[in-house]
């Protein structure tokens, strides 16, 4: 393309001259771009923004101004969202502009830095779970539990269409679920919880031979850790059903791997490390047995070698509509998280087996210490379930949830109304020199 061509477009990044932009509309047979479009005149752009130009620094000052109306609140909040310090190394590494810029790293030979840091990544994962194969991120848990869902349907020897899931499992998270499995006509049912874990005695009256996968989580989303996982897989196996398992990285540094309770699917939220709290902004991951391996969704990076015989990284198995046959793919999804998982994988690497261990013993500590101090304060019960808790755990209140709530906020505190009288709590390492003004604030609030 010539100098004269990409100037007259204004952009390098949309190269299409006057000429190719006529041949494509005739093509198409259109007169013009704007009738490619049925944009309502209403909220069409009439060629002005209607915002005052301002100076630099009049600018600056007009934005902060509106920050500083944002409620500022010390977040004890959890169930699926959780803040961990994220160290300056990541933020400084992950910023170099050979990642920022990197999208998708079909080019390796310009990108075996970043691909090899998805390797880890994956390795990482690998080896957290005890099972053989990890991709290279999915957009959060929840994607990557319909995936879950929707691979029990193209592994399975026999019949079988009920997902059966935990009773206390995030809205949001079962709705993504219930969206994946409309297309494949897959059923999902709930089990029972006792005492904030999964009712093994009521689940083995569910299963049966047209059950295609059991889910369960731990930590819970209140939590809870799951104390009784190879007796869930085990109900899973006998009916030739898929045992798929919920977790994050940081707690499966801590908690049993779950190749050894007989997982066959490990999925869940990356982001706990790397991210801080990104409201709402997740990384999903993925990891199975090897036997499953090309039925794995999204990416994998594999090792190989280069032309001299040197380690070199690639995306490989790419079994996505956008790379082969439709009626051959194994999903849809159509991107990834690669810089997330970058910063997951920095994250990792900075903490080590020792800190990441040590991270999630903190994690159980802190929230057993901080359940006991507002188990003290007269009309509070915590935590409500007589379990091993890990970041996170209910209380009961005898006033009503949603005044304790707006209470709290009013102090400068958020915490969750789960039920009429139940609120929960998430204590980490970000939220430590403001245990004591909370607890005296819950106190206050709870009269």
């Amino acid at each position: 393309m010539s100098d004269s061509d990409s100037h007259a477009t204004g952009s390098p990044y949309a190269p299409q001259t006057a000429t190719e932009t006529a041949a494509m509309l005739d093509a198409v047979g259109v007169d013009d771009i704007d009738s490619l479009f049925d944009v309502p005149e209403s909220v069409a752009f009439d060629g002005a923004f209607g915002i005052d130009a301002r100076s630099e620094r009049a600018t600056r000052r007009e934005v902060a101004s509106l920050l500083g109306r944002n409620a500022d609140l010390t977040e004890f909040l959890g169930r699926g969202h959780y803040d961990h310090y994220v160290p300056s190394v990541v933020d400084d590494l992950a910023s170099r502009s050979e990642f920022l810029t990197s999208y998708t790293q079909y080019q390796p030979e310009v990108a075996q830095g970043f691909l090899q840091a998805l390797f880890e990544f994956q390795s990482m994962l690998v080896e957290l779970t005890g099972l053989d194969v990890a991709n290279c991120s999915m957009y959060d848990d929840a994607t990557a539990l319909g995936e879950a869902a929707t691979l029990s349907q193209r592994v399975r020897s026999v019949s079988g269409n009920r997902i059966l899931v935990p009773e206390h499992l995030r809205d949001g998270k079962r709705a993504v679920l219930a969206n994946y499995a409309d297309g494949p006509d897959l059923t999902v049912e709930s089990y029972p919880m006792t005492d904030g874990v999964a009712d093994v005695a009521a689940l083995s009256e569910q299963v049966d031979e047209g059950t295609a996968m059991v889910y369960a989580e731990t930590p819970t989303v209140r939590g809870v850790i799951e104390e009784r996982l190879g007796a869930l897989g085990d109900l899973a196996h006998d009916h030739d059903a898929l045992f798929c398992l919920g977790s994050d990285p940081i707690a499966l540094s801590l908690l049993e791997r779950p190749a050894d309770v007989g997982a066959d699917v490990v999925v869940g939220d990356a982001a706990s490390l790397g991210t801080g709290t990104a409201y709402g902004f997740g990384l999903g991951m993925f990891v199975t047995r090897e036997e499953y391996l090309r039925q794995v969704p999204g990416r994998l990076v594999g090792a190989s070698e280069d032309a001299a015989g040197r380690r070199a990284y690639t995306l490989t198995l790419q079994t996505r509509e956008q790379h082969i046959r439709k009626e051959r793919a194994t999903s849809n999804i159509c991107t990834n998280q690669a810089w997330v998982a970058l910063r997951t994988a920095m994250h990792a690497a900075w903490l080590g087996p020792d800190g990441l261990v040590d991270l999630a013993e903190d994690c159980v500590t802190r929230a057993r210490d901080l359940a006991e101090r507002l188990d003290d304060i007269t009309g509070v019960k915590a935590p409500i379930h007589g379990r091993h808790h890990f970041r996170e755990f209910l209380a009961r209140t005898d006033q009503p949830a949603s005044a304790i709530v707006t209470d709290l906020a009013s102090e400068g505190f958020a915490v969750h109304a789960v039920d009429d009288h139940l609120v929960q709590v998430c204590a980490t390492e970000t939220t430590a020199e403001a245990e004591d003004e909370f607890v005296a604030a819950f106190r206050e609030v709870a009269k």
